[in-house]
């Protein structure tokens, strides 16, 4: 299993996701993913990580875990460091399970369940127009989503009313977007606008669907709490991400002065940071991005330390197809998985068009047996075949 090639693969059509494949001397190729930046990380993979990387044992996942973050850290780790370690240390484990011939959960530990319970962020997308749907009509939305089986859903009322910096980066309908800077005024008529979305959907369909609420990180610690306290009387699944998570102490504010549940958080990266959030009882569920956190690798680690603090995880998964899998199987084979994150538009969209086989999803669950060897997801032959995808390769030279 010694490692003789590392393959990036991006795409016009996808601008923010990269995949990586690492090549073994027997001819196994393991499969990681990353989202954000693809040509920074893919500088990353193959200037700092290939020759670290290059004619070591696959075999060696957590060594070379710590040989690349220790380098990374020397220089300040977090972000395309992060993405390149966490795609590659999928795609590690995806080899390991393929020379093994057993699933990657089965590895992790075996299962601890055989189908988790998912919900769906409401994003625009071609199939689904469910984030001018939780904006325009959430009731309708409710309805349909449990028509599906979908019991839980994630809307984000009050990112409209954020300060808009970045027209550029505009997501929403009417040309707002989820990135931007921190609010500090957030006038009653806003608050009660998008406390609209929450109480059409509990008028249309009881407690029948789950509300989780995000706030991408968009407001400070007062507008934070009038939210929150509004939110109240709605029973909402959680709030996720209204402050910025760098600062554990106002994090544990909301969490002592209000009555809904906190969740933090997908920016957060590897365990050293989850402990800060953690040790200050700042949240009341954990939610790490594998493929920024530090991959499988550093995912289980989290989930053994949310455990001991008597707490679930909730991976995030509003980005592509691998991580979706690779998240499956850590939902199996830890005890403490919550619930998955999943985005109907793509499971039934561009992820089918990405990988096979589809994600295995039936009547609001991901099913989480019959995986192949691995992650039991691949890279599609027609999508390895189209004449538009941009690939670079380090390989080891020639003796």
């Amino acid at each position: 299993m010694k490692i003789t090639r590392l393959e990036t693969i991006r795409t016009p059509d996808l601008p923010q996701l990269l995949w990586v494949r690492v090549h073994t001397a027997g001819g196994l190729v393991g499969l990681g993913e990353t989202f954000y930046v693809p040509t920074a990380v893919e500088a990353v993979i193959h200037d700092f990580a290939a020759p670290l990387l290059l004619g070591q044992s696959a075999f060696d996942r957590e060594r070379l875990w710590q040989m690349l973050f220790s380098h990374a850290h020397f220089f300040g780790h977090a972000g395309a460091e992060m993405r390149a370690i966490s795609a590659i240390d999928i795609a590690l484990w995806d080899l390991l399970g393929k020379k093994t011939g057993e699933p990657v959960l089965n590895l992790l530990g075996g299962q601890t369940r055989d189908s988790i319970r998912i919900y769906n962020t409401c994003v625009d997308t071609p199939l689904y127009a469910d984030q001018t749907g939780f904006l325009e009509s959430p009731s309708d939305l409710a309805r349909a989503l449990l028509a599906q089986g979908i019991t839980a859903m994630k809307v984000w009322p009050w990112d409209r009313f954020a300060p808009q910096t970045n027209p550029v980066a505009a997501t929403g309908p009417a040309g707002w977007s989820a990135v931007g800077a921190v609010g500090h005024d957030l006038l009653p008529e806003h608050l009660a606008q998008g406390l609209w979305t929450v109480q059409e959907i509990r008028r249309a369909v009881g407690d029948k669907m789950q509300i989780a609420v995000e706030g991408h990180s968009r407001w400070d610690v007062n507008s934070t709490l009038r939210i929150a306290r509004a939110l109240e009387p709605y029973d909402v699944l959680w709030m996720e991400d209204f402050l910025q998570p760098d600062s554990a102490p106002d994090l544990a504010r909301i969490v002592r002065e209000s009555r809904v549940p906190q969740t933090v958080s997908e920016r957060l990266f590897t365990r050293h940071a989850f402990r800060r959030i953690l040790d200050a009882q700042a949240a009341h569920i954990v939610m790490p991005d594998i493929i920024w956190t530090g991959g499988l690798s550093e995912a289980v680690k989290i989930a053994t330390l949310a455990d001991t603090h008597h707490l679930p995880i909730a991976p995030h998964d509003c980005t592509g197809p691998v991580n979706l899998f690779a998240c499956l199987h850590l939902c199996a084979a830890v005890p403490n998985a919550m619930i998955m994150e999943t985005v109907r538009g793509f499971c039934e969209g561009y992820y089918r068009e990405v990988v096979t086989p589809a994600v295995p999803i039936r009547d609001g669950r991901a099913v989480l047996d019959g995986f192949g060897p691995g992650l039991g997801a691949e890279l599609r032959s027609d999508f390895l075949q189209r004449p538009d995808l941009i690939r670079r390769e380090s390989a080891m030279k020639a003796n």
